[in-house]
């Protein structure tokens, strides 16, 4: 199926009706896999927002490259560590969300805590492994590039994709009433805890998969920019989500073939984001000059 896919758009490109860089099978590979993480990033990113876990999504992604220096040093493939990269990022975030209900610490004092010892320890390991690793592997791990996504990729962002978004939906509510009001939600019987421990484990595991496309760096900020720019200028909790899914799914596409359109030597994931700010600043300046917007939350 996506062979045939891969060939109908390879065939509308070469007679111009879709960009002429999607002829090319790595582009298809890169924008297929945009299209799929870029809504889920989008929709997972409110959540991320009224919570105020954006410094966690930031940290989750820096923990990545430890995670990729652990699964090369154990001897998984280069180009797709994923048993490390998952193991070590779960356990990043879910020990982190331990820590925090049981010590009294706040979160951000945490964050501080595990990023460090979790940096220190993946420049160790990178240090070990420096006869063994080209460079430019871990400037892929960093910042994201669409040369490197496979078959194998994109099947992984599918299967997380529908993890994901399936406990979103379903209980988005759930996580909004136990964001704003958690006395509330206890009383109505919502388990704050579980749905706090859920949570972290989404965020961990989409910001993970992205990281092939976006970068372990810049990744994080997908989850939180585009839901910033919807929360400027969103009137209801729906145009909230609908506009974040859509600013996500912008972004990631924009930011992916417009490099390859004009042949700039930009990193998919720093370009993702790049669009992401655009479509920030829009937001802003929308809501200054718009009088009908000022008023929404």
């Amino acid at each position: 199926m996506m062979d045939s896919l891969r060939l109908s758009v390879q065939h509308l490109a070469s007679h111009g009706y879709l960009p002429s860089s999607l002829e090319y099978g790595f582009a298809f590979n890169a924008v297929l896999a945009g299209l799929i993480i870029g809504p889920v990033l989008g929709l997972l990113g409110t959540l991320v927002v009224v919570k105020r876990h954006a410094f966690f999504s930031e940290a989750v992604g820096h923990s990545a490259l430890t995670g990729v220096a652990i699964g090369i040093l154990l001897g998984e493939p280069y180009s797709g560590p994923y048993g490390a990269l998952f193991g070590y990022c779960i356990m990043f975030g879910l020990g982190l969300n331990y820590l925090k209900n049981r010590t009294g610490l706040t979160a951000d004092t945490l964050i501080g805590v595990f990023l460090s010892l979790s940096l220190a320890l993946g420049a160790s390991v990178l240090l070990i492994l420096a006869g063994r690793i080209n460079v430019h592997i871990l400037e892929n791990v960093l910042f994201g590039s669409i040369l490197t996504v496979t078959h194998t990729d994109i099947i992984v962002l599918a299967v997380v994709a529908l993890l994901v978004t399936a406990p979103v939906i379903l209980f988005y509510n759930a996580f909004m009433l136990a964001s704003f009001n958690p006395g509330l939600a206890a009383v109505r019987q919502v388990r704050v805890k579980t749905l706090d421990y859920l949570f972290i484990l989404l965020v961990t595991i989409v910001t993970v998969a992205s990281v092939k496309v976006i970068g372990a760096v810049l990744v994080g900020a997908l989850l939180v920019i585009p839901a910033a720019a919807a929360k400027i200028i969103s009137r209801s909790l729906t145009m909230f989500v609908t506009l974040s899914t859509v600013f996500a799914l912008v972004a990631t596409l924009s930011g992916i073939i417009v490099p390859m359109e004009l042949a700039l030597p930009v990193p998919s994931g720093a370009a993702i984001i790049l669009s992401a700010g655009v479509i920030f600043l829009s937001a802003v300046l929308a809501r200054a000059l718009i009088p009908s917007l000022k008023g929404s939350q």
